[in-house]
């Protein structure tokens, strides 16, 4: 990754450890050589954070990674929650709005003509989505629900030979929550195969 780049990313805001990111990277360069032409998307990009990881490899392959987030923050985002940001709350409605951070990490890193921004509700997006996807990364909310739900909406438009990426895997339930384990054991028993796992991330490719 343009080492420009990449102090980007780390410098960016999110929850992204740095050895994750750049798994990412890797596996987002795989991805667009394994099917090339497709693009990526992610799904929960917040500030954009891993966008940038995402992002460059979009623009090293010539393809263009969709950023798909409500913007308004996930369960474990809101007011009273651990991973609240008071200063990313809209003062005059009193909601989370990470979309103007999103859009400036974006820009700051060059990255606008690779980068797109998909605003929208997963459920909403998912079932009018038809392009088959070099890469997916599930990392929208981490509550039972949303977790599966992205996971039964987005992986069947996974291409084949294509990869999964799934953020906060915890196999110890003392290290997190459960819902993306669970969707990480449930790729693998609908025939995903795992390449590596760095951190709690979990890249695996769809079946040919």
């Amino acid at each position: 990754m343009p080492d420009g780049l990449r102090a980007a990313a780390v410098a960016a805001r999110g929850f992204m450890p740095t050895e994750e990111g750049d798994a990412l990277w890797v596996a987002a360069l795989e991805a667009t050589a394994a099917v090339p032409g497709s693009p990526l998307l992610e799904i929960g990009s917040y500030c954009g954070k891993s966008s940038i990881w995402l992002g460059a490899a979009a623009r090293h392959a010539g393809v263009v990674l969709f950023a798909l987030d409500h913007h308004r923050g996930s369960e474990e985002n809101q007011a009273g929650w651990e991973w609240h940001e008071p200063d990313l709350v809209d003062p005059e409605i009193g909601r989370m709005d990470t979309l103007p951070r999103f859009r400036r990490t974006v820009f700051d890193a060059g990255l606008e003509g690779s980068v797109v921004a998909l605003v929208g509700d997963s459920p909403t997006v998912g079932p009018f989505w038809g392009t088959s996807l070099a890469l997916l990364f599930i990392d929208g909310g981490h509550g039972s629900e949303p977790a599966h739900r992205d996971y039964e909406l987005w992986t069947p438009k996974v291409a084949s030979g294509g990869t999964l990426c799934i953020h906060d895997v915890f196999p110890d339930p003392a290290d997190g929550g459960r819902p993306p384990f669970e969707i990480y054991q449930r790729a693998l028993a609908d025939g995903f195969e795992e390449r590596r796992a760095v951190g709690s991330l979990r890249v695996l490719t769809a079946a040919r």
